[in-house]
């Protein structure tokens, strides 16, 4: 334990900073989760969209440090910060930075063949979190985050091309 505060005490402060925002973006979003999913889902962004698999490269370092830093913290936080908890903070992260990302939700079978769920997040051509199983389940919803784009905004721009889905 001591060692792991030695390491944290030693980490540049522009870490510390980006540990304590997913702390509290881990936190949101396991209240965000506690909530019916039908209020959640607008604020994840477009339904059934995904944003482009290319990135800017400048942006590859944070989408690296989000993913590290996201799952380190979750294991630290009191409340369960699994798959889903996981994706939403690191949306919510990614967004902060104006970095696009798709969350996706995926369901499958465990070895018992009961029902199970999942989720993921990816920016640009790379997984941020939840890609140690996704493999395991078939996607049955996406929510693409184009920062400064909400879905509301995106329905009423259709709306106005004549496009309703």
């Amino acid at each position: 334990m001591w060692r792991k505060i030695r390491k944290l005490a030693a980490s540049p402060l522009s870490m510390k900073l980006l540990m304590i925002e997913a702390f509290f973006c881990l936190g949101w979003a396991r209240i965000l989760k506690a909530a019916p999913f039908a209020k959640v889902a607008p604020s994840l962004g477009i339904p059934m969209e995904e944003t482009p698999w290319e990135s800017d490269p400048a942006v590859q370092a944070m989408q690296s440090r989000i993913s590290h830093v996201v799952r380190l913290i979750s294991r630290y936080t009191w409340w369960e910060s699994q798959c889903l908890v996981m994706a939403i903070a690191a949306m919510k992260m990614m967004r902060r930075r104006r970095i696009e990302s798709t969350l996706y939700l995926g369901t499958g079978r465990d070895d018992n063949g009961s029902m199970i769920a999942h989720a993921w997040l990816r920016s640009g051509p790379y997984y941020i979190t939840g890609y140690e199983t996704m493999s395991k389940f078939t996607v049955v919803g996406t929510f693409a985050c184009y920062p400064g784009r909400s879905a509301a905004g995106y329905k009423k721009s259709q709306r106005s091309l004549g496009n309703e889905h």
